[in-house]
């Protein structure tokens, strides 16, 4: 068992509805570990955004710009 906060379930989705193939549950695992790593990414970002505009609450507008 892994230490996500997304279930293998969704990875498996994703990839299925992406593909209509059967998936692993190696590939579906791995999926979600680089999927929350980014979200982490993303997340930390929009964090130090909200944080320089001296506000406690992330907000779209700080996700959308740590997309960029």
């Amino acid at each position: 068992m892994s230490d996500t906060e997304l279930s293998r379930s969704v990875g498996k989705r994703i990839l299925h509805d992406n593909s209509e193939r059967q998936v692993s549950a190696e590939a579906a695992d791995e999926l979600v570990r680089i999927l929350e790593l980014y979200a982490g990414d993303i997340a930390e970002e929009a964090v130090a955004q909200a944080r320089d505009d001296d506000r406690k609450t992330v907000r779209l507008e700080d996700i959308e710009r740590a997309l960029e």
